[in-house]
């Protein structure tokens, strides 16, 4: 989908379809602004007409389809889209409208859209006009590479226009819809990686992938096999990996920025939990929703999105992202209850559930995250527990971290970008549930605070350095549509990131 900023009148511009979203209206006979009133004239005033028979009133969400009854008019449809109370609108509200209006659009086969705004104050505001440009692209994701017949009453957006106003700055927008395009095509490429079954992506594949975005992007990856993460001694993810013939790989994706640099910046970690499959090995899951775990690498996923992101935004400072890619299978080979292995750090681990196996690989992912590149801070993210899950439904992720000002920076970034995340408590005591009498750790502590236990095993292995988990369980993948979130994986995390990126500084950290 190409996205364009459009200084014309909205009478000037083509389009098969020309949404206009409205804040609430009130009355039969509300003034409109002088654009929509010029523009409602030449289509034949059916804007007005449907005013009149209170027919639209702009309530949050609302959509109405209406057809211009002039010839004068050269725009196909026009939709009106509901913002609901004019001192709530955000950015987020015109990232649903921008959503709504391309699904419409799809659904219609009109493959020009263009989306006029009428509040020169909306259309001034350069997060807005990023996130327009957000919400047109994540909604014309879909997942039907699989399908041999598509749906002939639908078709894809080509074009998605930004009509701003003359007054407004163009040379900036543009700047800020190129940023938001980059950011929705980088979580519609998470989105792909999480959606694709595991039969197609197992970890070589999923390693061939960061390669072929490396290669686009101008990232340095390197990917180490199985004999390589012998030599590294990274028991846990051979350990996890042992019972499929799948073998595991340890991804890692590198941006360093154009331009020199002061020497010694120390980079900035993300780490994503790569299970192609989990069937819960010998611990083996039930069958009934065990398909949905060919998303169980959404943090993989969305560290692939988000170096991307890092590369072609090309962020003024080195970020690193590490991948563990593993399959947990039930086999002859395949770990057991009661095995002890040992991480890359040297740390002992009991398995008490194979089914816990995405704090195990992670153990090794952020040992050697930490050891080999020393970052200024960590972001791990994992679909980890199901505890987290239902404490949070899958309306939040569930944050945990070692140090509280990283801590806050992600919440603040979450919430600038609708990606809300929600602090759990990670306490000592939640160190001592997953202490083991036979070795270092165990990789599952007693039934309550489940969540927690799991991101206190992570921490054994951060240690000191200034991290943070993501535990995107609940928010990785989803079951129901929105205004641009198809049903399958989400991608959460990419915007995530980026806005925590966005003016990053290890000073940042400092209390």
């Amino acid at each position: 989908m190409k996205i364009s900023i459009d200084t014309r009148t909205a009478q000037e511009v083509s389009a098969d379809l020309l949404a206009i979203p409205l804040s609430t209206v009130r009355g039969r006979n509300p003034k409109l602004p002088s654009g929509l009133a010029s523009l409602d004239r030449s289509a034949g005033g059916p804007i007005r007409a449907v005013l009149a028979n209170r027919d639209f009133s702009g309530k949050a969400g609302e959509t109405l389809l209406v057809y211009p009854t002039s010839t004068r008019s050269r725009c196909k449809r026009i939709l009106l889209l509901g913002l609901g109370n004019a001192a709530s609108v955000d950015a987020e509200s015109l990232r649903r409208a921008a959503g709504r209006a391309v699904s419409q659009a799809g659904g219609k086969r009109a493959g020009r859209v263009a989306l006029m705004l009428t509040d020169p104050k909306l259309a001034g505001d350069l997060d807005n006009v990023q996130a327009l440009a957000e919400g047109a692209v994540l909604a014309g994701y879909r997942f039907d590479d699989y399908r041999g017949k598509r749906d002939s009453d639908s078709g894809p957006v080509r074009s998605f226009s930004l009509l701003l106003g003359r007054e407004a700055p163009a040379r900036e927008a543009r700047a800020a819809a190129s940023r938001g395009t980059i950011l929705a095509e980088s979580q519609n490429v998470a989105r792909q990686l999480s959606n694709e079954p595991a039969n197609f992506l197992p970890p070589v594949e999923l390693a061939r992938a960061a390669r072929s975005v490396a290669r686009e992007t101008g990232l340095k990856v390197r990917v180490l096999d199985v004999a390589q993460l012998k030599r590294h001694k990274m028991g846990a993810i051979l350990a996890v990996g042992g019972g499929s013939v799948h073998e595991p790989r340890l991804i890692v994706l590198e941006h360093r920025p154009s331009g020199s640099q002061p020497a010694g910046k120390r980079p900035f970690c993300m780490v994503g939990k790569g299970i192609t499959f989990d069937s819960g090995g010998i611990s083996i899951k039930p069958s009934a929703g065990m398909d949905e775990m060919k998303h169980d690498m959404s943090g993989a996923a969305t560290v692939v999105g988000a170096m991307r992101a890092c590369a072609l935004l090309d962020l003024p400072y080195p970020v690193v992202g590490v991948i563990a890619a593993a399959e947990n299978l039930p086999s002859a080979t395949a770990y057991r209850p009661g095995d002890i292995v040992t991480a890359m750090s040297g740390k002992t681990i009991e398995v008490l559930n194979t089914d816990a196996e995405g704090r195990v690989v992670l153990a090794d992912a952020l040992h050697y995250a930490r050891t080999e590149f020393d970052p200024c801070a960590m972001v791990d993210l994992a679909t980890l527990t199901g505890a987290c899950m239902v404490a949070l439904g899958r309306f939040a992720t569930g944050l945990f971290g070692n140090h509280p000002q990283l801590s806050e920076l992600v919440r603040t970034a979450g919430d600038s970008v609708s990606e809300r995340v929600w602090p759990m408590p990670l306490l000592p005591e939640h160190k001592d549930e997953i202490r083991s009498q036979v070795a270092d750790i165990k990789n599952a502590g007693v039934r309550h605070a489940g969540a927690s236990t799991a991101a206190a095993f992570l921490w054994h292995f951060a240690e000191d350095t200034p991290w943070v988990h993501l535990d995107i369980a609940g928010t990785g993948w989803t079951s129901k549509t929105g205004p641009y979130q198809p049903r399958g994986a989400t991608g959460v995390g990419v915007r995530l990131l980026l806005e925590l990126l966005r003016d990053f500084d290890e000073s940042r950290l400092e209390a």
